[in-house]
């Protein structure tokens, strides 16, 4: 963990709600000369606090209007399983998101679908076929509440 100032928080917030920012429009946000907001991003870049950029694309505009959570238990708890599971997990673009649990299920899938049919065949083409996968639950989002990428900032002040 690299250490932070209040300027340095205030570029990060900054940058989380807008990250098409120049330095001239940072530095009059975080009341910053250019030359010294670009210098302190450039820097949070380096030390990979700024880990990229990207535009964020709104699904239901391009039609990928069903998001599910499908919780894997794997066939067996060996090191060779879990790679070859991490390794399908890896080709397979419609899972966004994937993370290693404790409890009842191995794993969790955030996945993006186009309908049910698309979500029919992820679980029944691919992953229940799958030799390291034991078993597939998957849930429908019915309504989502809130979603964020954004970091809790004002944790660190």
């Amino acid at each position: 963990m690299i250490s932070v100032d209040s300027f340095d928080l205030k570029i990060l917030s900054a940058l989380q709600d807008d990250g098409r920012l120049t330095n001239q429009q940072l530095a009059d946000l975080v009341g910053l000369s250019a030359s010294q907001c670009s210098r302190r991003r450039m820097r949070l870049e380096e030390e990979k606090v700024i880990a990229g950029y990207h535009a964020d694309l709104a699904s239901e505009a391009l039609g990928f209007n069903l998001i599910a959570f499908i919780h894997i238990t794997l066939a067996t708890h060996s090191p060779d399983n879990a790679k070859r599971f991490r390794a399908l997990v890896n080709r397979v673009d419609d899972i966004q998101e994937a993370y290693s649990l404790t409890g009842d299920a191995d794993y969790l899938l955030k996945v993006i679908l186009r309908d049910l049919k698309s979500l029919s065949d992820i679980v029944n083409n691919v992953l229940m076929p799958h030799q390291s996968v034991a078993h597939v639950r998957s849930s429908i989002v019915l309504d989502r509440l809130k979603e964020s990428a954004k970091l809790p900032l004002k944790a660190l002040r």
